[in-house]
């Protein structure tokens, strides 16, 4: 009856499904201006609901200005409401095509979450909800709870040796969103931003959405070549010294002296992202360049691949001439980062429990790794090379006389192998073709030989 089909059993009260099926209807046109509606006792008698039901229906199209109604007149249909949508804007389902399971997954930056002390964690959120003050169930500012801040200045100086105050740390939902803010106010003026090529491609979209102006310079296996430095129109460095993502190389310290020299010379900042550096095999994690000249370097580290992705709470530390305009973009961005999953993780911290989590994970690790490289000798013999230092979640290989390009990547994806190329994040393609990235970190032993003897498969043309 005029197109209203009631659902009784429903979650939706019958108010609102009389009051939905006519709104689409003179939306659409098919109930035009000027037309009558039945009165509401007809329309309740038609649908066998009471009259109540129905003027509440009336009433909230009434209220939007779908209809007009006058004392002693019928309720008629307003003018100027019909959208009249065109027949090619109707929604259509379109087919894609199927896509293989992934039978072995490559993917890079991915730590392993079956090894995450879960039960711990929920503890520790408990605590945090019902220990913390009220005043922090507000506004608690851009900065981030004074509490974490410590915590991440006495981790540093724990497990980097570096020295920070509390004060120049400030809280961020993760390394995105740092370079986010950081591109804003360093970025402005048209300036563009000098970046490490090949790179992250997320940071790389980071820069590219704002519309910022990106100056490629060349890695090697020792990390960024300063010695092509140009004084280009730009406003910071962004680079990964401790484990360049995604070749894995260190930056040496005549590199670290030049590339300090060239950002005071030519008044920029250097952005030091620090994304995974505590996982190292050989030593102890790589002191920071932050250490160098903490007025010309920001250096922001994150949570997420120490613990779990989804953990949005990093942290960026700034040279005081920047808090001001630091605090006043976070203000307006998101005002502050949640509290709860802030105070849990400074006592995560406090406790040391996080210590003992990365060293952990850093055996584990390291144990995958030296498999991946056993077996990636015995499979492939000697016609492979790994690029970069011991460390982090993920190797370069440069494969002799193989090419990476896009269409083997959709050969791999079709025998169900999840891998990457080099080149996919190079801003200046065709360079490293030859290379190939695996992540393994995520991966249990059967995994990554079964992913290794697939990708031998693949790269011999058996598949």
């Amino acid at each position: 009856m005029w197109g209203i089909e009631l659902r009784r059993s429903g979650d939706i009260s019958l108010t609102r499904q009389i009051y939905q099926s006519l709104k689409e209807q003179i939306t659409r046109g098919y109930i035009l201006s000027g037309e009558a509606l039945p009165s509401t006792r007809e329309l309740a008698k038609q649908l066998g609901v009471s009259r109540n039901t129905v003027c509440e229906a009336y009433e909230m199209l009434l209220a939007e200005g779908d209809v007009v109604s006058s004392q002693g007149s019928p309720t008629r249909v307003a003018e100027g409401v019909c959208v009249d949508l065109p027949p090619h804007a109707e929604p259509m389902e379109t087919l894609t095509p199927s896509t293989p399971p992934i039978r072995a997954n490559f993917q890079t930056g991915q730590p392993d979450l079956r090894h995450f002390p879960r039960f711990q964690w929920s503890q520790l959120l408990r605590k945090a909800y019902e220990e913390m003050p009220l005043d922090q169930f507000g506004y608690t500012g851009p900065e981030g709870l004074p509490k974490l801040r410590e915590e991440i200045a006495a981790w540093l100086f724990r497990s980097k040796g570096l020295t920070v105050r509390s004060q120049d740390i400030f809280i961020t939902a993760g390394a995105t969103q740092a370079l986010h803010l950081i591109s804003e106010m360093l970025c402005h003026r048209a300036k563009g931003i000098i970046i490490e090529d090949p790179c992250h491609m997320g940071m790389l979209r980071v820069l590219r959405s704002k519309e910022v102006t990106v100056y490629p310079v060349p890695v090697d296996e020792h990390g960024l070549q300063t010695e092509q430095l140009e004084p280009w129109n730009a406003g910071a460095i962004y680079v990964t010294p401790s484990h360049q993502f995604p070749l894995g190389g260190i930056l040496p310290a005549n590199r670290r002296a030049v590339l300090i020299r060239f950002a005071r010379e030519n008044h920029l900042y250097i952005i030091e992202d620090d994304y995974d550096s505590e996982f190292r095999y050989c030593g102890e994690p790589v002191a920071p360049l932050y250490a160098m000249d903490p007025q010309r370097v920001i250096y922001v580290g994150t949570f997420s691949k120490i613990l779990f992705p989804a953990l949005r709470v990093g942290y960026a530390v700034l040279p005081p001439t920047l808090h001001r305009q630091w605090k006043y973009l976070r203000t307006h961005t998101d005002v502050q980062s949640p509290p709860f999953e802030q105070a849990a993780l400074a006592e995560y911290l406090g406790s040391r429990k996080l210590d003992r989590h990365v060293q952990k994970m850093r055996r584990l690790y390291g144990e995958r790794r030296k498999l991946l490289l056993s077996l990636l000798k015995d499979t492939f013999g000697t016609g492979w090379r790994p690029w970069g230092d011991a460390a982090g979640l993920h190797i370069a290989l440069a494969f002799q006389g193989f090419y990476f390009d896009q269409e083997f990547i959709q050969r791999s994806k079709q025998a169900g192998i999840f891998c990457t190329s080099v080149d996919d994040h190079s801003i200046c393609k065709g360079r490293h073709l030859d290379k190939l990235l695996l992540g393994y970190g995520h991966l249990e032993p059967d995994e990554i030989r079964k992913g290794i003897s697939l990708l031998y498969e693949l790269m011999n043309g058996h598949t």
